[in-house]
């Protein structure tokens, strides 16, 4: 590959770092075109990206970005997998990848800056989907109004009891006078 040929693969790579809420870097070998096929339908599917890069144009494209912590990760034949959309979604098919095997093993990944290591990765693909994190914080949010509206209901509703009762009882009192 010529000098502008490698230059046009770095500033790819760097548009797509630019634009990844979470990249991973994995070890691959031995997969068949079936399975590469299978890998990238999948990481396509939780919006994401599959891409093999040389490890020298990859080193390039990260050189003080955010993701230049994925170099302890690069060596050998990698394979990177972008994320696009919500993390927690890529984490997940990446870890859901065990019919592979060794023939595909998690090395470290970035998101936000920080670096993960293989098992924080794992424990991200254990969280919970996000519209379900939404649900839980607006339950959250909603329950001290929900007490607050029936603690300022509660003297009425008590009133309505006492009432009520009272009305019962004279009913029956009527009863008894009238027998």
């Amino acid at each position: 590959m010529n000098r502008e040929g490698k230059g046009a693969v770095v500033s790819g790579l760097s548009e797509r770092f630019g634009r990844a809420t979470m990249a991973l870097v994995s070890e691959y070998s031995g997969l068949n075109a079936a399975e590469t096929s299978d890998l990238r339908r999948r990481v396509r599917a939780s919006e994401g990206e599959v891409l093999v890069a040389k490890n020298t144009l990859v080193r390039l494209a990260i050189k003080d970005t955010q993701y230049s912590e994925l170099d302890k990760s690069l060596g050998g034949p990698v394979v990177l997998i972008f994320c696009y959309g919500d993390p927690v979604a890529a984490a997940k098919t990446v870890t859901g990848l065990r019919e592979l095997g060794d023939r595909f093993k998690l090395r470290g990944a970035v998101l936000g800056g920080r670096p993960l290591s293989a098992d924080e990765v794992r424990e991200l693909a254990a969280l919970p989907p996000k519209e379900v994190i939404y649900a839980q914080l607006l339950g959250l949010l909603q329950a001290p109004a929900s007490q607050l509206v029936r603690l300022l209901n509660e003297p009425g509703s008590a009133l309505v009891r006492v009432l009520d009762a009272i009305g019962r009882k004279q009913g029956e009192a009527g009863e008894q006078a009238a027998s």
